[in-house]
C-alpha cells in the first residue's frame, strides 16, 4: 500500500512541475534573469501594440516588447524591447509597428542599417514608424480622398 502511496505522490509531483514549466514558458515569464539586452524606441502611436509583442528582423523573433509608457516630456510613446543575446544591432536601425495578417496582433519589425556601430544596453533607436491606421485609410478611400 505504501508503495503504491509513493508512487502516486511521486506522479503527482512530477505533474506539476511540467504544469509549472509550461505555465512560465508559455506565459513568456522569466526566473533566472534576462537573456539578452534591453533596447528602447520611442513612436508617434503605438495603437494595437501590447507588453510581451514580439521584436522581429526579417521575420524571425529576436526579442519581445518587455513596457509601453508615454514619455512625460515628449508626449511620445516610449516602447522596451528585451532583444535576444547574440543578436548585434547597428545605431542606424529602423523599428517599425507592423501587424500580422490583415488584423492579426501588433509587433515590433526592426530593419538593420549599415552602420558599424551597435546598439547597447540602455540604447535607443531613433529611427521609427508607427502602426499605419487601416481605419483612417479605408475612409479616404471610401470618401474620395485618395
Amino acid at each position: 500500500m505504501l508503495k503504491k502511496q509513493s508512487a502516486v505522490g511521486i506522479f503527482v509531483l512530477i505533474g506539476l512541475l511540467c504544469v509549472g514549466y509550461l505555465t512560465i514558458k508559455l506565459g513568456r515569464m522569466e526566473l533566472f534573469g534576462s537573456n539578452g539586452y534591453s533596447i528602447t524606441a520611442q513612436f508617434s502611436s503605438v495603437s494595437g501594440l501590447r507588453n510581451g509583442a514580439n521584436v522581429e528582423i526579417s521575420g524571425v523573433q529576436v526579442g519581445r516588447v518587455t513596457k509601453i509608457h508615454l514619455d512625460p516630456t515628449s508626449y511620445l510613446a516610449q516602447v522596451t524591447m528585451q532583444i535576444d543575446k547574440g543578436i548585434s544591432l547597428s545605431d542606424d536601425t529602423m523599428a517599425s509597428i507592423k501587424t500580422s495578417g490583415l488584423i492579426g496582433d501588433r509587433f515590433v519589425e526592426l530593419t538593420p542599417g549599415g552602420s558599424t556601430d551597435t546598439l547597447a544596453e540602455g540604447s535607443s533607436i531613433t529611427d521609427t514608424e508607427p502602426p499605419v491606421d487601416l481605419i483612417a485609410l479605408i475612409s479616404k478611400y471610401v470618401f474620395g480622398s485618395i
